[in-house]
């Protein structure tokens, strides 16, 4: 992949880097080599951004050409509203309080070239407003009312940049191009960039450490470059073609903010963010469900104001779920009125609405895998040990979970498949977990997960490695459908 740090005039960049070409502007935006070219990384260094600028020009074209141009056209969007760069850095509070304490002045400017700046104690706060806002040089204001406030951040023009900084803005795009995977020549040698989002400390991850080696190794022999990355490497979403999450999500959590980013730039993404928030939320899958007249255990949205109907129209006992549950976590069984009272006040303190169902007790639940609209492996998990749920956080270690059989499709009843795939085609054409009850021959939906577990010697029994390559074909086929799509236009 070519590397092109484009310019409105030579002379605003002296700096030799290995791999790095340096044209300017008006070439990258006339010349037809720069046209057809496939695979590029376009590092946008004009002098302005602006509306129908020549600096807003490159971005455009690239994303039009199916370069990557960083910053990307919505980063240039986003800088201009003030609304949005507080939105996105709110949960950075903490950290700017902490980073400009010292500071006895009213206002405060941070100059930001690469990610860096020349004050070694800002490093911290420069790399995550990098992060939020992937442009070569920033300049981001704060002011004090109280506490300190991000009041803007805008793109520094590069003939802006003091001469006493140069040596230093020099050094930092160095670090920069060498710290990123711009310069490997081993990506000449691939086709696609994925990247696998993972958290190396989470107890119960989708995918085993086994599983995780089984994905890449499948991605090497289709072209691709694979690598690890984890919450750290929000900047460098850029780099990759796809990106693929095998980490818990959240809404509420950067896995959504990986997707929303990688979805926003043009990158392939399994989970994509309407997935995560669409299966995340069991209120929305309950309402959707229940719209499409998909079976489901009797349920019914709860609220203050039909608390007292609970019992009544489902029974004791009963399972109350919170929104955003998931892995059997912020489940609970209500046994009886006074443990009803008690959950619902608990949960209804924490969201305005949370789920309520019927008691359906089985020996398992079936898990129907569902990748591109069709079924891709099926599943029989049984319930933990003396346990009514798959999973038993408080119980002792050995019997977390219970076990997972893996069936062929020929001994799955047509209903309980029929019904998977019209619950998991109305989330979208993902990657997703249905997990479905069978109660006299009749099949009731419990849940659509994404992110669905997927572990060495369990989901992949039957399929072994096709079940990886499954997976892996179907990004592949994502990315070359997406550049297709760019070349058409």
């Amino acid at each position: 992949m070519r590397k092109i740090v484009v310019v409105d005039y030579l002379k605003d960049w002296d700096a030799a880097i290995e791999d790095i070409e340096v044209i300017e502007a008006q070439s990258y935006l006339t010349d037809t080599k720069y046209t057809d070219i496939r695979n590029a990384r376009i590092f946008n260094l004009c002098r302005s951004y602006k509306y129908q600028s020549a600096g807003y020009y490159v971005s455009l074209l690239a994303e039009a050409r199916g370069h990557k141009p960083i910053p990307s056209v919505t980063t240039m969007q986003d800088l201009k509203s003030p609304t949005i760069v507080r939105a996105i850095t709110v949960e950075l509070n903490e950290l700017i309080q902490k980073s400009l304490a010292s500071l006895r002045s009213k206002s405060f400017t941070l100059s930001i070239y690469f990610g860096q700046n020349v004050a070694k104690k800002y490093e911290k706060l420069c790399k995550q407003l990098h992060d939020l806002f992937q442009a070569p040089l920033l300049r981001a204001q704060f002011i004090y009312k109280d506490e300190w406030v991000l009041q803007s951040i805008s793109p520094i023009p590069i003939n802006e940049v003091p001469e006493h900084h140069s040596s230093y803005l020099r050094r930092f795009a160095r670090s920069y191009f060498a710290r990123h995977r711009f310069n490997g020549a081993r990506i000449n040698r691939k086709t696609y960039d994925l990247a696998i989002l993972v958290d190396h400390e989470e107890q119960e991850p989708p995918s085993d450490k086994k599983a995780i080696q089984h994905f890449m190794d499948v991605a090497d022999s289709m072209g691709f470059y694979v690598e690890l990355i984890t919450k750290d490497d929000y900047r460098r979403l850029p780099e990759f073609d796809a990106l693929f999450i095998r980490e818990t999500t959240s809404v509420n959590h950067h896995t959504y903010r990986f997707a929303r980013k990688a979805f926003a730039d043009g990158l392939v993404v399994i989970d994509d963010p309407v997935s995560i928030l669409r299966c995340t939320n069991k209120v929305y899958l309950a309402e959707l469900l229940a719209k499409a007249k998909v079976p489901t255990p009797k349920t019914m949205i709860i609220h203050k104001d039909n608390r007292k109907e609970v019992e009544t129209a489902l029974g004791l006992p009963c399972v109350l779920k919170k929104p955003d549950s998931s892995f059997s976590q912020g489940v609970v069984k209500a046994k009886d009125s006074e443990s009803l009272k008690k959950e619902l006040d608990e949960m209804l303190a924490d969201s305005e609405l949370i789920i309520g169902q019927e008691f359906s007790p089985t020996d398992f639940d079936w898990r129907i895998g569902v990748l591109d609209k069709q079924p891709l492996y099926a599943c029989k998990y049984f319930m933990a040990k003396g346990h009514w749920q798959i999973y038993n956080w408080e119980g002792k270690k050995q019997d977390t979970s219970g076990d997972v059989e893996t069936v062929p499709f020929e001994d799955v009843p047509f209903v309980v498949l029929h019904t998977a795939l019209k619950a998991a085609n109305l989330i979208g054409d993902g990657l997703y977990g249905v997990d479905v009850k069978e109660i006299d021959g009749k099949a009731y939906i419990i849940e659509v997960n994404d992110n669905p577990s997927i572990e060495s010697g369990c989901e992949d029994k039957i399929l072994k490695k096709e079940l990886y390559a499954s997976i892996i074909k179907s990004i592949k086929r994502r990315i070359d459908n997406h550049k297709n799509i760019k070349t058409d236009e």
